[in-house]
Parts: C-alpha cells; structure tokens; sequence
C-alpha cells in the first residue's frame, strides 16, 4: 500500500492506494471519528461493495443512503434527500459522511458534508479509476445545475482517501477509459516523463496491469495533491489542473449530463485545446499529434457528439468558473508537460478550433 499526503496544514490529509484496501477494517476505523456514520452510495456501486463496507460499522449507528447511477443525479434534489436523511436520523455535527462510490457520488456527498450544520467529516472510497485520481482528491464538492455543471458547491477537504484499486476490475471499459482521460491530463499539465511513460505502457494500462496501473494512479495522486498545496482553492495555479474541461463540461451541459461520460467529454475537450494551443501557436505540429494519437488509442471521443448544437456550446462556455468579468480564460499548452491560463486569443480562432471538431 503507497500514501501520499494532502498538505494542507490542518486540513491535511492521506491517500492510501493499493490492493484490497476495502478489506482492511482498521484501516477505515482509524478515520471514523463518531458513531454516527452515513454511507452514500449508488445502485450500481451498492450490489458489488456495500455490504463489505458496512461490515466495518456493525457497532455503530450506521445509516445507508442509495442514489440511482449516473450524473443526471447529482442535483440539488439529491443533495437535499441527503440533508433529510441525516436530519431525520438527527444526525450531530460530529457524525461522518462516507462516499462508496464515482465522481458524482464523491463530489455530491462531500457538498453535503460542507452543508450540514455548516461541515462535517467525510470519507473518500472512489470505485473508478477517474475518481481515484482526480475527483476524490483535491476537496472540490458541488453539483450540477441545468445551466453549468459544478456550478453549486464548495472546497471541503475529505478527512482520507481509501482507493483500492482490486475493484477497477469491475468497471466496463467504457469507464475504465473515461477515467484514464484524466490520467493523461496530468502529462499534459505538468509531467511530461509522466506522458511519455504512459505512451509506452498504455497497453498495459488498457490490460489493467496490475503494477502499471497502481503506479499510473500514484504518480496522478501525487501531480494532484502538489498542485491542490500550492493553490487549494484555485486563485492562480490550480486552474492548471481544468484543462480540457471548459470544452468538456460545455459539452456536458449541452447533453444534459447524459449521453457521455465526463472523463470522454474531458478527453474530446483536451484534444480541442491541444489544437486551439496549436492554432495560436504554442503547441508544435508533432506534439499535438502525440495527443492525438494516445486520446485516440484508448478509444475516447475525438469528435463532439451529434446532439451538441455548436451556438448552444459557445453559450455554456460562457458559464464557466475560469470566467474574469466576462472574459473566458482557458488552460492551454505549451509544450506537453507545461499548461499555462491565458485570455489572449481571438474569438475567430476559438470558434475555428471547436468547429473542426464537430461532424
């Protein structure tokens, strides 16, 4: 088992990554600081790890809660079903909230942790690899509104992250590769060893090689905790870690949070970006197709979808949180390895770039 610490002075944190780590009961209970325990789950999630899970709490007052799957769910309504049940069951202030599940099971029960009686403890378990090395990291919470995704949320830091990766080996591929998306935007960003190491090993990563895939989220977990240090709640540097994302969540949007995956909207978005780079004239020919070639290889989405209508897109960018009065600011590249925020474009090559990756 590796771990790697969050540093965030008081609200620091650890990462434990490794095998069958959900078996580990004392590991768990080191975290659990109440009786008062509250599982959050999905339907897909719950058949295959609940059960496990709850065997840690027998003694405690354990509750479960069950949202349906997908992220057309992480709502305002959900995260008010949460609230109710914690205030049904009355619930203190020093219970803890456990996630036991993706990115939308993460993200939705820490916002309710931030919410209830103004912040509660709560414990990351991500069962898919996007999750175990981006969302449940990092102490972003929030849920989507009809007009933006994440618009309503806030920065609450997990008091552990327990990431076994023994359960990625079931995941459908579809997810499996949705979450290597984000692995390689930490190449991109602010690795390039990291980039190149993953264009030799993506087969083996595709394979679910055990040790490749450990070191795979290691090295995402580790690129992710130094840049939430430096900037926790994304001032300046932390933006870095968006790339790609300002088209993706666009996408998103436009499809209602339905149809894709959020690691394949992020995986068309960073291609998007890598060209837009290209096109202003940071990014060389032969580097993007490096990008290319390796979003390509583990088969995310390198068109946007049919349903996406190209004004609807243009307007949903408007809504996005690297917004400065009124100015759409996005991560871009200039070389693999080194991402950077910038304004400094033309509305005509934005709209060029996002056209030749329409049908």
């Amino acid at each position: 088992m590796k771990t790697i610490n969050v540093n965030l002075d008081e609200r620091s944190y650890p990462i434990y990554i490794g095998g069958s780590i959900l078996s580990d009961k004392e590991l768990l209970k080191r975290h659990i600081t109440s009786n008062q325990i509250l599982i959050v789950t999905n339907e897909k999630v719950a058949p295959l790890y609940l059960e496990i899970i709850e065997k840690n709490f027998v003694k405690f007052d354990c509750e479960i809660f069950i949202l349906p799957d997908g992220e057309s769910y992480k709502t305002l309504d959900s995260l008010n079903q949460i609230i109710t049940k914690l205030m049904k069951k009355k619930f203190s202030r020093t219970c803890v909230l456990v996630a036991l599940g993706g990115g939308v099971i993460g993200d939705l029960t820490g916002f309710a942790a931030s919410c209830y009686q103004r912040g509660v403890k709560f414990i990351q378990i991500p069962t898919t690899l996007l999750a175990q090395v981006d969302s449940s990291v990092g102490g972003k919470t929030a849920v989507n509104h009809p007009l933006g995704k994440n618009m309503i949320g806030a920065f609450h830091q997990p008091h552990a992250v327990l990431s076994d990766t023994s359960v990625l080996k079931t995941l459908d591929y579809r997810e499996f590769s949705a979450g290597l998306a984000e692995v390689i935007k930490y190449g991109l960003i602010r690795d390039e060893n990291f980039f190149c190491w993953l264009e030799e090993n993506i087969d083996l990563l595709i394979g679910r090689d055990s040790d490749a895939l450990a070191y795979a989220i290691e090295r995402s977990c580790i690129n992710k905790a130094e840049v939430v240090g430096i900037d926790e709640k994304e001032m300046g540097y932390r933006a870095v870690l968006n790339l790609g994302h300002t088209f993706g969540h666009a996408i998103e949007t436009s499809l209602s949070y339905k149809e894709w995956l959020h690691g394949e909207a992020v995986g068309c978005g960073m291609l998007i970006a890598a060209d837009f780079s290209k096109r202003l004239g940071f990014l060389e020919q032969k580097q993007f197709n490096r990008i290319q070639l390796l979003i390509e290889h583990i088969g995310l989405p390198t068109k946007i979808h049919k349903n996406v209508e190209f004004d609807q897109m243009l307007e949903n960018m408007k809504i996005d949180k690297k917004s400065r009065d009124g100015v759409l600011h996005f991560v871009l590249l200039k070389n693999i390895g080194e991402a950077f925020l910038t304004s400094d474009y033309s509305e005509k090559d934005l709209k060029e770039a996002i056209k030749e990756y329409f049908c």
